[in-house]
């Protein structure tokens, strides 16, 4: 839906700023003046400011029919002489419409942010448009228009893929205007490519017709969501290695390895078996520890009590020693000589 920001009229000739126009406002529209009274010095047409609400209502709308300004708010360049609610009004209802500006919305996933559109140096923006007047049950007569677009210039691509038709110059809005340029207006029918067009984001406040007045044209500063933070979640951390490694910061996760024996007893001046050869991983979430020479000799001394429980349970122990083949065969000797033989036993009589 194309909003746009201009000045619009009352029905008693006042007029009053909007800044959130949308279809069923009344908006200023130039046309030419069929009646002549408009006519210029030199004889030619003449031009006339009209009073229109926006939303085409085609005339032969049945008057038992409920009125939708949204329906043909707009008219696609393309198919103007293709649809019949359009293709009649091409000779004789080419109107204008100016404005200050105009809202866009880009649309990111589920989320959209409009934009407002606008001349650099703030000089009104005039559209292309075609009118049509319907009468209602009562003879009263009501003039409305749609607003022509064509495709988005390269320049605001990114930001919607259709744009209204802008007259940029006297020559295009003749061209579109004229009677005598029938045969040409299509040449108007276009992007509008020249780089004096800007814009900027503001409130999507704005989105509701009721929201009205300056601040709808106020630039706001889009917040930079910080991209992947879900995978820095996942990424490996890194582990800074301190200058002292027997004490972790409050406020820092490390991960240490504890001194080999070696190192931290050779500095004590004793060598013993390791405790344990094992990595000690602290938790992430516990409190600071220390890895301090006070629970080294804790470990020390549970060590020497294991070893000292070891060595007196080997003591207890029975060791039978093994005996050499030479004793064993003295041992069976001497075995031999004590048991009876038979010529002994035959001898004694």
């Amino acid at each position: 839906m194309l909003a746009c920001c201009l000045i619009s009229f009352e029905f008693h000739l006042r007029y009053r700023p909007s800044y959130n126009a949308s279809p069923g406002s009344n908006l200023a529209v130039v046309r030419r003046d069929d009646t002549g009274s408009g006519a210029g010095a030199n004889g030619g047409e003449g031009y006339a400011i009209h009073c229109m609400k926006w939303g085409l209502i085609p005339s032969f709308t049945k008057q038992s029919e409920k009125l939708d300004f949204f329906k043909m708010f707009n008219a696609r360049s393309e198919s103007l002489s293709e649809k019949a609610s359009f293709r009649r009004l091409i000779p004789k209802s080419r109107c204008l419409v100016a404005v200050e500006g105009f809202y866009e919305w880009k649309k990111d996933g589920s989320k959209k942010q409009p934009y407002y559109i606008h001349f650099k140096d703030g000089r009104p923006l005039v559209f292309a448009a075609l009118y049509d007047s319907w009468k209602n049950s009562e003879g009263e007569i009501l003039y409305t228009f749609t607003i022509v677009t064509t495709a988005a210039s390269s320049a605001i691509q990114w930001l919607h893929d259709r744009m209204p038709v802008i007259l940029g110059d006297k020559e295009a809005t003749d061209t579109w205007l004229s009677v005598s340029s029938n045969s040409k207006f299509d040449t108007v029918l276009k992007p509008y490519e020249h780089s004096d067009l800007v814009w900027y984001p503001v409130t999507p406040a704005m989105g509701k017709p009721s929201f009205d007045g300056p601040d709808c044209i106020k630039e706001i500063h889009l917040k930079r969501e910080e991209k992947g933070s879900i995978s820095k979640f996942f990424t490996r951390k890194e582990f800074k290695e301190e200058s002292n490694p027997e004490e972790i910061t409050h406020g820092k996760s490390l991960k240490l390895e504890p001194k080999s024996v070696k190192e931290e007893y050779e500095s004590d001046g004793k060598l013993e078996t390791p405790c344990s050869a094992k990595t000690v991983d602290y938790d992430l979430k516990s409190e600071p520890e220390t890895f301090s020479h006070e629970g080294a000799s804790k470990c020390r001394t549970k060590r020497g009590c294991e070893e000292l429980a070891d060595s007196k349970l080997k003591t207890d122990e029975v060791v039978k020693p093994r005996s050499s083949p030479a004793k064993k065969k003295a041992n069976l000797k001497s075995v031999d000589d004590k048991q009876p033989t038979l010529l002994s036993y035959f001898g004694k009589k």
